[in-house]
């Protein structure tokens, strides 16, 4: 069985077999070796050995065709460090462990060899292919690991991500058994590379816990892998009128700061360029898309090769649901308790209507709390905008109600043809007409099938009082008469058991009583307009702005809108 030795950094391979044959393998080929002496322990045909594989080694290693005059060889080094070591014994084994020792001990040493030797003479401050006509081609891929907070105040997005740049320097190309060889971070300042910047980036950093988070590799053809770990905040321009059924496209703009499109060329690897981290989720939008492109960019230096993805967001509608839009629903709907309350019940009613006005007033200022001063009205303006209206509404009607029907001044209404036929029924004495208006309503509820008496009325005549007091205590005792027969919690019973009996007993004492108790009839219409109409708009306004969506389109010249 063969043994195997590599020796790094070279093209050359030797093999021993257990009968003491060797071959050498280079670049241009394998060739026997046939030496039985390293099997004994002839020490006077082994002492030649050494300068037999060294001689060999180093007319294989220069026998190299002109065509291959740009690689560095360095097998004529590594193989005599390896032949010239001291062997005590020469058997297989002790072989195999001497030439171990002695391929470490010569990688070793010539590792910063191999790489001062490739540097030597190397220009950092030049791209890779100045003067030879065609622009440095470098190109790139992202794998995002996390994204958000996404940001309307501010308008931009924060993202971690590994950045991966690959480009081509055959400055840098070697020969060797190895096909890449990672290097420390200490090199990125020893070689050339990309000055590339995000366009609409506004703070970036690289991760340096515990080291800094940078790889550098470069392969036999000088093929260069540089990666590291960022968190990027860019910027976003949002269109919130939408908000919160928006959608919005948070871009990522890169590409060389100095170098133009005739220097040097930026291209997304493949079709996978852009990826995410399994299981990778935003707080507050579904990710719907990320498409990406390259395209060419115009500045007053020239034009410039840019890279672009625009990562297309769909905002979470859930919160604002719970926060916003059922609250300031129920609350509209508290507003309507009001026209179910009496129409005498005036301090009930406009504290009602200003606690609804207030709430809401809290409710939106609570929700612009995390948006800009844009100058436009959004989805949610509308709404908040709705339910204003409505809490408003609702005090404009109870105001319309409280001036038409002159609710609870105790007065008994008295219209113009009773009024005249009264003034000259007592020859045009106003005060007398009062009275007799007073005695006449009197006697005419006296004689209906009330439960209750009016003793203040017998009184009021006796003593000769005001009409006016008169109307008054009328309406009051009568009151207060009603409500000592009938408690309140046995009220509430009969209402809420649905008493029937009790039910056609109010409606005949309503009835008698006429305007005083009576349901305003613009009360009557706004029960059913309120609610209708309400539902009517909310049925419009979610049709409109929860089904409408914009496609994404590409911007003809995405830098105008990162300049606002």
């Amino acid at each position: 069985m063969l043994i195997n030795y590599l020796i790094l950094l070279t093209i050359s391979i030797l093999q021993v077999d257990a009968k003491g044959a060797i071959y050498l393998t280079t670049k241009n080929g394998t060739f026997p070796i046939s030496l039985t002496s390293l099997k004994s322990r002839d020490d006077a045909t082994s002492q030649h050995t050494p300068s037999i594989l060294s001689t060999t080694a180093k007319n294989l290693s220069h026998n190299t065709s002109e065509t291959e005059h740009d690689y560095w060889d360095s097998s004529e080094m590594l193989l005599s460090n390896y032949i010239n070591g001291t062997y005590d014994e020469l058997d297989a084994f002790t072989l195999k462990q001497n030439a171990k020792r002695s391929i470490n001990d010569a990688v070793s040493k010539n590792i910063t060899m191999v790489l001062e030797n490739l540097l030597k003479n190397y220009e950092n401050s030049q791209l890779p292919t100045h003067g030879k006509g065609y622009p440095t081609v470098v190109q790139t891929n992202i794998l995002i690991r996390s994204m958000g907070p996404v940001s309307e105040l501010d308008m931009d997005y924060s993202m971690d991500c590994y950045f991966r740049q690959y480009w081509r320097d055959t400055r840098l190309s070697f020969l060797g058994p190895i096909r890449s060889l990672s290097l420390s971070i200490k090199m990125l300042e020893r070689i050339w590379r990309p000055d590339t910047y995000f366009y609409n980036g506004k703070h970036s950093y690289v991760h340096t816990i515990t080291v800094p988070n940078k790889l550098l590799r470069i392969s036999q053809h000088g093929d260069i892998l540089y990666s590291m770990r960022l968190t990027i905040k860019a910027k976003c321009p949002m269109e919130l009128r939408n908000f919160p059924m928006d959608r919005q496209s948070c871009p990522l703009i890169l590409g060389s700061y100095a170098y133009s499109n005739q220097q040097l060329v930026y291209q997304w690897q493949n079709s996978q360029s852009v990826n995410f981290v399994p299981g990778m989720t935003l707080s507050q939008f579904d990710l719907i898309s990320f498409p990406y492109r390259n395209f060419t960019f115009t500045r007053r230096e020239g034009e410039f090769s840019v890279l672009q993805v625009s990562f297309n967001l769909q905002r979470h509608t859930g919160y604002f649901l719970i926060q916003v839009y059922v609250p300031c629903i129920l609350i509209v709907v508290l507003s309507w308790v009001s026209f179910w309350i009496h129409r005498e019940a005036t301090s009930d009613r406009v504290g009602l209507g200003i606690t609804t006005v207030l709430t809401l007033s809290t409710i939106s200022l609570d929700s612009r709390t995390d948006l800009p001063k844009v100058r436009y009205a959004t989805a949610l303006d509308w709404f908040l905008l709705m339910s204003f209206f409505y809490c408003i509404a609702t005090l404009l009607e109870f105001a319309g109600v409280h001036y038409f029907t002159k609710v609870g001044s105790g007065e008994i209404v008295i219209d113009d043809a009773e009024w005249e036929e009264l003034i000259e029924e007592v020859g045009g004495d106003a005060f007398a007409a009062r009275q007799l208006a007073v005695r006449r309503r009197s006697s005419a509820r006296s004689t209906t099938n009330f439960s209750f008496t009016l003793p203040a009325q017998s009184n009021q005549e006796e003593s000769g009082a005001p009409a006016e007091q008169t109307a008054v205590r009328l309406t009051m005792e009568r009151t207060t008469q009603t409500e000592r027969r009938v408690p309140r919690w046995r009220q509430l019973l009969y209402c809420l058991a649905g008493d029937d009996r009790y039910r056609r007993q109010r409606q005949v004492e309503a009835g008698s009583r006429g305007h005083i108790n009576s349901v305003s009839h613009i009360d009557r219409a706004a029960r059913v307009m309120f609610p209708a109409s309400f539902a009517l708009l909310n049925l419009f306004y979610w049709m409109v702005y929860a089904f409408s969506s914009d496609d994404f389109a590409w911007s003809d010249n995405p830098m105008n809108s990162l300049s606002h």
